[in-house]
């Protein structure tokens, strides 16, 4: 099989950082070639070059494509010779709709007047092929961010691609949605088309890929062939992280003790549909030392909930009570539910719970910043001592707390984010997906944070789309479905099947 792309030798500096050095890539033309590192390894600046978005000439090194030397000016150079790539970070426009989106800047036109029952028909195809139900007039600003993932996907199809890169795809889809992704991807080879997907979840990477590259440190460790011999995902880890990690989640000495979160009677109805009723009834508690799971495909209503919770931040006429160790509690503001002593860890760190242009030392204290103020006043070098102490404590990789939490690695950003809640002193934690596109090393890192907080005491509530995460981590777990919690399961008895058995027969 013929090599469709080749990188040699690719070396790319940023100002006193080396992100690759000498990197070699070979993708094979039909293949999909999974490109796998941890966070801060060079995978994604290593595809920006590819797609021009780090054009010719700011680098040193050689692309060559379908036989032929490329030095692409831009992403539209890259993309004329049909290399599509998917960002990480969505790249929609929220207030358009659905086909407006897909057809951006290729829109379906004669004589410059937009086809919409073309672009319309055309959008509804590619909804179908990607598993997306929605009608193409719907605005993208209604869509969870898992439905707008698929809305990405879509448009790639739309433009003629011969190489689609997708850089963590099915970090915000649920398990079942990342399944329909993967066949997809799977369909899309046996049509012809060579993909490139760059993944953190190496079950997925051993189901679809038939090559896997291995990036460290920015350079390239290792690159194996599935078809040769069977990838385990010890070899990988191994390579990825320089050791062998022998366990996944840190062991840990499960205590609960006494009561210390209960929520009961939760009602809450949809922000926009005032008829719509999202959350039924819920019931839960969380004690002192555990780490509570929430399970549920996308949809079912586990961030709603959390969220409606923590501030009324979702939802309206939220109705039903909470109560901390055993005090009835008012949470209908943020500002109310983080002096009851709830904290909040979003699914979106970058868009909600982090200031990416301003740096560390500024995000760590912003959710109490009167434990660094006096008299309404912030005392800065306070601020420095507090955010110091929790970048040794997490051990957030960064040369100094005064680094834009922009430039940071996505497992360093979300322990940046854990210390802005650990700072306001909370008694229960809120986790909702903690360690989403996060590597394997960084993920045993979080892993250890939540154990040392349950070992202090605290309660954590944790939601997680991976299963394996929630079996691996929790005490109890809870399932949820259609905005009913509709089964409760001990650490003992619980698995996927039976998680899912709950979810299906509810």
């Amino acid at each position: 099989m013929s090599a469709l792309l080749e990188m040699r030798g690719i070396t790319k500096t940023f100002p006193g950082v080396k992100a690759l050095d000498e990197v070699t890539l070979t993708v094979r033309q039909g293949e999909i070639h999974a490109l796998v590192g941890e966070n801060g390894a060079g995978k994604s600046t290593l595809m920006k070059v590819l797609s021009g978005v780090y054009p010719a000439g700011t680098y040193d090194g050689e692309i060559h494509y379908d036989g032929e030397l490329a030095q692409f000016r831009d992403i539209s150079d890259s993309e004329s010779r049909g290399i599509i790539i998917i960002h990480q970070e969505l790249a929609l426009v929220p207030l358009l709709s659905i086909a407006e989106n897909v057809f951006l800047g290729n829109e379906r036109a004669t004589n410059g007047v937009i086809d919409w029952n073309a672009t319309n028909r055309m959008t509804g195809e590619l909804l179908k092929k990607v598993g997306l139900r929605e009608a193409p007039t719907t605005m993208v600003d209604k869509l969870g961010v898992g439905k707008q993932q698929l809305v990405e996907i879509a448009k790639a199809l739309s433009k003629e691609v011969r190489l689609l890169i997708l850089d963590e795809p099915t970090a915000a889809l649920s398990e079942s949605d990342s399944q329909a992704l993967l066949d997809l991807m799977l369909e899309l080879k046996a049509q012809g088309v060579t993909s490139i997907i760059i993944s953190h979840k190496l079950n997925e990477v051993r189901r679809v890929a038939d090559s896997v590259t291995v990036i460290r440190d920015g350079s390239t460790v290792s690159t194996m062939d599935a078809r040769a011999q069977p990838i385990t995902e010890a070899a990988i880890v191994r390579d990825m992280v320089g050791r062998d990690m022998a366990h996944r989640y840190p062991e840990r000495t499960r205590r609960a003790g006494d009561m210390l979160m209960e929520v009961s009677d939760w009602n809450v109805w949809h922000a926009e549909h005032a008829d719509r009723q999202v959350i039924h009834n819920a019931q839960f508690n969380v004690r002192a030392g555990e780490v509570v799971g929430i399970a549920g495909l996308m949809g079912s209503g586990r961030t709603e909930l959390a969220m409606s919770i923590f501030g009324h931040s979702y939802g309206r006429n939220i109705t039903g009570n909470v109560r901390i160790k055993g005090r009835d509690v008012d949470v209908s503001k943020i500002d109310r539910a983080i002096d009851a002593g709830l904290a909040y860890v979003t699914e979106d760190r970058k868009s909600l719970g982090l200031i990416l242009e301003e740096p560390i030392s500024r995000n760590v204290t912003l959710a109490n910043l009167p434990g660094v103020s006096s008299g309404g006043i912030l005392n800065e070098n306070e601020e420095t001592q507090v955010s110091e102490k929790y970048r040794r404590a997490m051990n957030i990789r960064t040369p100094s707390v005064f680094q834009k939490v922009m430039n940071l690695s996505g497992g360093n950003q979300q322990k940046v984010v854990l210390s802005k809640w650990l700072f306001a002193g909370p008694e229960v934690l809120i986790l909702d997906e903690p360690t989403r596109g996060i590597d394997v090393g960084a993920k045993f890192e979080i892993y250890g944070i939540i154990n040392d907080l349950s070992a202090q005491g605290k309660g954590v509530l944790m939601i997680s789309s991976e299963m394996p995460e929630l079996l691996g981590m929790c005490d109890r777990i809870y399932v949820m479905n259609e905005g009913e919690l509709v089964g409760e399961l001990d650490a003992a008895e619980a698995s996927q099947e039976r998680i899912m058995s709950l979810i299906v027969t509810e």
